[in-house]
């Protein structure tokens, strides 16, 4: 009797737990200003609502308001490979040594998998009151997340278990000529952080002034996927899997009905009618056995939404002085959890009720800016992210080897009254260290971005803000070991990606 068990989905769908915390990435393009000039963080404008809280005291009386559109497009690309040591050397090395070959893998053994985010409309906006010495300010957008991740044709961390199917079809005795495996796969991920911020500035004098605030933030995430039509090539046979376990219980459960209809006719002699039910017994085990295996290849399905709530505390300072104006603030870490709401897990992974993790990582940040004439001005800051002290699912904090550090500069020009050039760079330095902290469901990568626009008045309390900035993401490649199937196989990712965004915004003076 053949005996098969294949634990395919529990495996397969586990990287899938990973994305229920949040990464370490978090939004500052919260104004279009922000992205054709990243260095806002020692500016005084309505945008440092977010950027430089303090510096919105020193705009002057009234009420003034900016409202920001963007549109986001960003690529996920993930090279994987899989090496299965055992099959070195071996009659089988040609065909399962590097299994992702048998469904269109390169000829390295690698495949690429590549997902699209795309945000058509990302709204925020930025308000402020000012009285002589007082003011107060209120701020909405997307802090984290914003996107929709979709992966059409799964991700490596999917297909590694598949791909070992057919040596396993070959190991139990399911042999065939030309040995292949295929898949249907999809993974759909939608992440959003709901940031609304309000606070209260006060100036001192015509030099300083400060911020206290806080932020509410409110996640929703949602995560659907699938793995369904699994086939293998047997007997030289492209079969759904399913479907050709089902057909094999079948076939054994009516062979042990046959069985029992002759022993029950061989009442007269004891012993054929013994051999007949002993038949009879290991036809219905090799049934139930094919059941069992059948359901392992089972059209397999997640949908589940998660909530979770926290308030990030905020204080900020500012500083002005001759041509120079100087700034900082600080953004407490976040500590709360996100709870599993879910509809549909096959995988018995995204347990309804279940709460994870997912701090939203401390910021520090001081800037400047500096008058080099009235109508040219240079600035530059730093970003300091406190990722190790905001904790993830598994502990992922833990395998990161620094904090997030970003460096930012950008130069303002005046052509006109009326018309104002801007551009900026900046240096995003992840602590991401052998890759251990990301998978390839959820990860970022160091990165150099860059962004340029302009500022028109329209009116004269009105202007408009057009900006594009893309980013340049380097390439982290993460090796490492996995037992799958009782089997060691050696892994490889390397990930990369690209963002690109372009924004339009309007300021208003009441």
């Amino acid at each position: 009797m053949i005996k098969a068990k294949f634990a395919v989905f529990a495996t397969a769908l586990v990287a899938a737990s990973s994305v229920q915390a949040g990464g370490i990435l978090t939004n500052t393009n919260q104004n279009i200003s922000f992205n054709r000039n990243f260095a806002r963080d020692g500016v005084i404008a309505i945008d440092g609502v977010y950027s430089n809280p303090a510096g919105v005291a020193f705009l002057g009386k009234g009420f003034h308001l900016s409202l920001n559109i963007q549109n986001v497009y960003q690529t996920r690309t993930i090279v994987s490979g899989m090496n299965v040591p055992a099959f070195k050397g071996t009659p089988y090395e040609s065909a399962f040594y590097q299994p992702f070959k048998l469904n269109g893998g390169n000829e390295d053994g690698t495949k690429k998998f590549r997902g699209k985010a795309s945000v058509p409309i990302l709204p925020s906006f930025q308000a402020a009151l000012n009285y002589d010495n007082w003011g107060f300010q209120l701020g909405f957008a997307l802090n984290g997340g914003g996107g929709k991740a979709t992966f059409n044709d799964g991700l490596g961390s999917f297909e590694r278990v598949v791909a070992l199917v057919p040596a396993l079809l070959a190991q139990k005795g399911f042999t065939t000529e030309h040995p292949s495996y295929s898949l249907q796969s999809y993974m759909n991920g939608t992440q959003l952080d709901f940031g609304l911020q309000f606070g209260t500035t006060y100036r001192f004098n015509e030099h300083w002034a400060v911020y206290a605030g806080a932020r509410f933030n409110y996640i929703w995430n949602k995560y659907e996927g699938n793995i369904v039509n699994i086939s293998a090539s047997i007997a030289n046979n492209n079969v759904k899997l399913y479907d050709y376990f089902g057909t094999q219980a079948n076939t054994y459960s009516d062979m042990a009905f046959y069985y029992r209809m002759r022993a029950s006719e061989m009442g007269s002699d004891p012993a054929t009618q013994q051999a007949y039910l002993q038949k009879a017994d290991q036809c219905q085990a090799a049934s139930e056995q094919m059941n069992q295996t059948k359901e392992q290849f089972a059209d397999k399905y997640v949908d589940c939404n998660q909530y979770g709530w926290g308030i990030t505390p905020i204080v900020g300072v500012d500083y002005k002085v001759g041509k120079f104006n100087f700034a900082t603030r600080l953004e407490f870490t976040t500590h709360f959890n996100i709870e599993n709401h879910t509809k549909r897990d096959d995988t018995g992974l995204f347990t309804d009720g279940v709460n994870t993790p997912n701090d939203l990582p401390g910021l520090w940040t001081v800037g400047a800016q500096y008058s080099i004439l009235p109508s040219l001005r240079v600035m530059a800051s730093t970003h300091y992210y406190f990722d190790k002290d905001a904790r993830m699912a598994n502990d992922k904090q833990k395998h990161l080897t620094h904090n997030t550090r970003e460096y930012l500069a950008g130069v303002e020009w005046d052509i006109t009254k009326d018309i104002l050039v801007s551009c900026g760079g900046q240096i995003t330095d992840y602590g991401l260290g052998d890759g251990t902290a990301i998978n390839d469901l959820s990860f970022v990568t160091s990165s150099r971005s860059f962004g340029f626009g302009a500022k028109f008045s329209v009116a004269k309390n009105m202007k408009v803000n057009v900006a594009y900035f893309f980013t340049d993401y380097k390439h982290l490649k993460k090796n490492y070991t996995e037992d799958i199937q009782g089997l060691k196989v050696e892994c490889s990712d390397d990930f990369t990606r690209t963002n690109k965004v372009l924004g339009v915004g309007v300021d208003i003076d009441f």
